[in-house]
């Protein structure tokens, strides 16, 4: 199993004139060949298609370049996050023609710059990376069947886009989107989508926990706080259950129990450190749970997922040692 480092959490949550201003990607790739811990090393990293890292139609010879680039720190690419949120290239999954348009238009992108990539043989393996694109639960409550129906199909037409670059999409699970934001809802819009060779789920151990705890749909709350250790693994067994056989892409990550939001970016399950001492989940233990039958999915790689930290804990070459230790614990437990 390959370990990658995402490379998103330098743009998520930034914004240029703050005290969180974006981090370049080079200063990402730098952090993230630097690490070493026991003679591990990150095998590659996972991208985020839109500036300042990535020209969503950036021109061949430019793609080769960073390709190269990516390559001489001894890295691979794996999954990539598409562009799908109003600003970038696309808009809401859940919204009108014009803006499932725009959707569909970031997956084309997206699978372009894959198909480069595979090309140039720095990217063997990895998927898509999509989620709805409609920031919060407001607005699809006020109708979950046609909404979640919306969502439906923007999401097959987005994974017949994939299918034909040979590509598949990964629907990250998180509790701040709309048609994703419990384990239930979400169980139903991959049902809904029916392609599971084609559309599958992004899981995170982050936000996957939030999942538990039912925070934007209590009805689905397995767990209740003050849940005991004897209550905890019953509980996540279900929910994983449920959602592992559509799993095709996985963040490990940790959580605290809290929801957090930085900049432009919703309140989610808050993404700690690796050593975090508030934080709930056995990494190691957690990640094995969801990563049973992994190969048979097609996941090769995992990807470490830490969004939202401050600029000065991202900038600490420790941050990122403590992270591969955490990394290659998963590993081992497989």
């Amino acid at each position: 199993m390959k370990l990658h480092n995402a490379m998103w959490p330098g743009l998520v949550g930034k914004e240029p004139g703050t005290d969180h201003p974006p981090i370049s990607l080079d200063q990402m790739l730098e952090m993230t060949a630097a690490a070493e811990v026991d003679g591990h090393k990150f095998d590659g990293v996972d991208l985020f298609l839109f500036h300042p890292h990535t020209d969503p139609d950036i021109s061949e010879d430019d793609l080769k370049a960073m390709a190269d680039k990516i390559a001489e720190k001894n890295l691979n690419v794996g999954s990539l996050v598409a562009p799908i949120w109003p600003g970038t290239v696309g808009d809401s999954s859940m919204g009108t023609d014009e803006q499932q348009e725009k959707f569909l238009l970031s997956i084309e992108k997206a699978c372009r710059i894959a198909n480069l990539f595979n090309q140039h043989g720095v990217r063997k393996y990895g998927v898509i990376r999509v989620d709805s694109a409609e920031f919060g639960v407001q607005k699809w409550a006020e109708n979950p069947e046609a909404n979640t129906a919306r969502i439906v199909d923007t999401f097959k037409k987005a994974a017949k886009i994939a299918a034909d670059h040979g590509e598949r999409i990964a629907a990250e699970g998180e509790i701040c989107w709309a048609g994703m934001h419990s384990w239930e809802v979400m169980l139903r819009t991959l049902e809904g989508v029916g392609m599971p060779g084609t559309f599958g789920f992004q899981a995170d151990l982050a936000h996957t926990y939030l999942y538990l705890m039912g925070y934007n749909a209590p009805e689905s709350a397995l767990l209740q706080p003050g849940y005991t250790d004897a209550e905890f693994w019953p509980a996540y067994e279900k929910m994983v259950g449920a959602l592992r056989p559509w799993t095709i892409d996985f963040h490990v990550a940790q959580n605290d129990g809290t929801v957090h939001g930085t900049g432009s970016h919703e309140k989610t399950g808050r993404h700690c450190q690796a050593d975090d001492p508030n934080g709930k989940l056995d990494i190691a233990k957690c990640s094995a749970v969801w990563l049973q039958g992994a190969a048979d999915r097609g996941i090769k790689h995992i990807c470490w997922d830490g969004c939202m930290f401050p600029n000065a804990t991202l900038e600490n070459p420790a941050t990122w040692n403590t992270i591969l230790k955490a990394m290659v614990s998963v590993k081992n437990a497989l």
